[in-house]
């Protein structure tokens, strides 16, 4: 299922939501405009390495917010700021502007911080803002359990849009994570995805998000 986009239109412009967007979106142009060697030293100071974190967490404690702006390909930042602009603009609408803006970044920073728990020893760079988006899908499902979210559905070979409930859409993201997260700790390829940072990012947003929503 790939989602087009929800049923649900917002009730003020997302001007956070945009801002991450733009963020996101030059920190890749700049990547892009480095060469193979200054893009993996580049990759290799600001992404969150687990066993660097771990072992100094001093002097890296930063790469806790800068790898959440970092992502490794075309497809990679697309297919998260895709998703950030289907569901982000209604979690924002909701908690307001500056509290959605810190649940985001504390969102990703409790996704790293599993995503390094599970992987103590790994040298390998976790970047994306894939993490923090989790936390907003967590929200989403919260807020918006009944919204529709209309999808590019295969059936018979052949792609056919259907609207989804939001329940039934992250529910099923969110088991399809878990499945892969528990195939990457039995030593299964996990395809350089991490999966528990997308675990921990939904869960923290699914319970954090009460504090930061404002009632109706």
């Amino acid at each position: 299922m790939f989602p087009l986009y929800d049923t649900l239109r917002s009730r003020r412009f997302p001007l956070v939501n945009w801002m991450l967007i733009i963020l996101n979106g030059a920190a890749f142009y700049y990547e892009l405009n480095l060469g193979g060697e200054g893009l993996f030293r580049f990759i290799h100071t600001w992404g969150l390495i687990p066993v660097q974190f771990t072992s100094n967490p001093a002097v890296t404690w930063p790469t806790l917010f800068t790898s959440m702006f970092l992502h490794g390909g075309w497809f990679h930042i697309l297919s998260n700021m895709w998703i950030l602009v289907i569901f982000g603009d209604n979690v924002e609408s909701r908690m307001g502007s500056l509290r959605y803006f810190i649940f985001y970044i504390l969102s990703g920073i409790v996704a790293a911080l599993l995503q390094t728990y599970l992987s103590l020893g790994s040298n390998t760079p976790v970047i994306g803002a894939s993490g923090a988006i989790a936390g907003v899908l967590g929200a989403y499902l919260i807020l918006f359990p009944r919204s529709r979210i209309a999808s590019l559905v295969p059936i018979l070979f052949i792609f056919t849009i259907v609207e989804i409930p939001a329940v039934l859409f992250l529910g099923f993201w969110f088991v399809s994570q878990l499945f892969s997260g528990w195939r990457a700790l039995q030593g299964a390829d996990a395809g350089a995805v991490a999966w528990w940072a997308h675990i921990g990012g939904f869960i923290f947003g699914t319970v954090a998000v009460h504090l930061f929503a404002k009632r109706h």
